[in-house]
């Protein structure tokens, strides 16, 4: 199922909420009409809660059906909120939701990440890590979209950036924009294998391109 919303007037629903398969994270001050659009959309149980006390929840949070990698400031009371499997990922790059694409086959990071990173990345969410860019930019979380029927990325990304992320990921990859013209297409959406739910401004030709690039026929 695909759907547009904004939240507050925000379009960039993947900055405030980040799903798997089964649980969908996001900001204790979503509407609960939006929390009940956005779980229906993608068959998931909602889970209320800030991470180190913030809403960004989709830039501080990467998470597939193995684990939730998050930033090391998470609080204790914040991880028993969650109540499933949390990593903490200790590393001066702490927005593991922009530095991390991942679903249940691969993940690819932010080169910056070093070995020591990488490997408990790998062990957080239960895959392969690998380190790469899209476009490059090397806040992958951002720019690309990735669940376990394919990835959408930044309408630049280069050929062998994209053929990283399909031997990785091991999806089919697509490029898009969304909200309008947004190469940010991390931040424009929210998906699972499921269903996604992308920013109010997304045209009808881009969420045509969404559609089937994340396979929802």
């Amino acid at each position: 199922m695909l759907r547009r919303l904004e939240v507050n007037g925000n379009p960039y629903i993947g900055v405030f909420c980040a799903a798997n398969e089964d649980v969908l994270l996001l900001d204790p001050a979503t509407p609960k009409n939006a929390v009940r659009y956005i779980g229906e959309a993608l068959e998931v149980r909602a889970i209320p809660t800030t991470v180190a006390g913030s809403t960004v929840i989709g830039s501080l949070v990467a998470m597939n059906s193995n684990g939730i990698l998050t930033s090391a400031f998470i609080e204790e009371g914040e991880i028993e909120a969650i109540g499933t499997p949390v990593y903490p990922l200790p590393h001066r790059l702490s927005a593991v939701g922009n530095n991390v694409l991942c679903n249940d086959r691969g993940a690819v990071v932010h080169p910056g990440y070093n070995d020591d990173a990488l490997q408990r990345i790998s062990e957080a969410l239960g895959v392969p890590a690998t380190r790469g860019t899209i476009a490059g930019v090397k806040t992958v979380g951002a720019v690309a979209v990735a669940t376990n029927r394919g990835v959408l990325c930044h309408p630049h990304a280069r050929p062998a950036e994209m053929e990283l992320l399909k031997q990785t990921l091991r999806v089919p990859v697509a490029i898009t924009t969304a909200n309008y013209g947004s190469a940010l297409v991390g931040a424009c959406m929210v998906a699972n294998s499921k269903g996604a739910v992308v920013g109010s401004k997304t045209t009808p030709i881009e969420l045509g391109r969404i559609e089937e690039g994340l396979g929802y026929f």
